[in-house]
């Protein structure tokens, strides 16, 4: 006598593709970052800001080539 009369869902439990659909919308809708790559491109100004915080350029050099990237932005 078969036990579930032809409704097998495939060979597995009904509460097994509960179980799968959970496990890949789990592995699949989680944002999670990625080692190595970045969430978003770094703007031209958001490196400048970077480098001027680190200390490589000086006041000036950042003064001159913010202004730089604001003029060609503006084009």
């Amino acid at each position: 006598m078969e036990m579930y009369n032809g409704y097998n869902f495939g060979g597995m439990h009904f509460i097994w593709w509960f179980v799968w659909a959970i496990l890949l919308f789990w592995i699949f809708a989680t944002p999670y970052n990625i080692p190595g790559q970045r969430s978003k491109k770094d703007s031209p100004l958001d490196i400048l800001k970077r480098r001027f915080a680190s200390g490589s350029i000086n006041a000036e050099e950042y003064n001159e080539r913010k202004r730089i990237l604001e003029d060609n932005s503006a084009k």
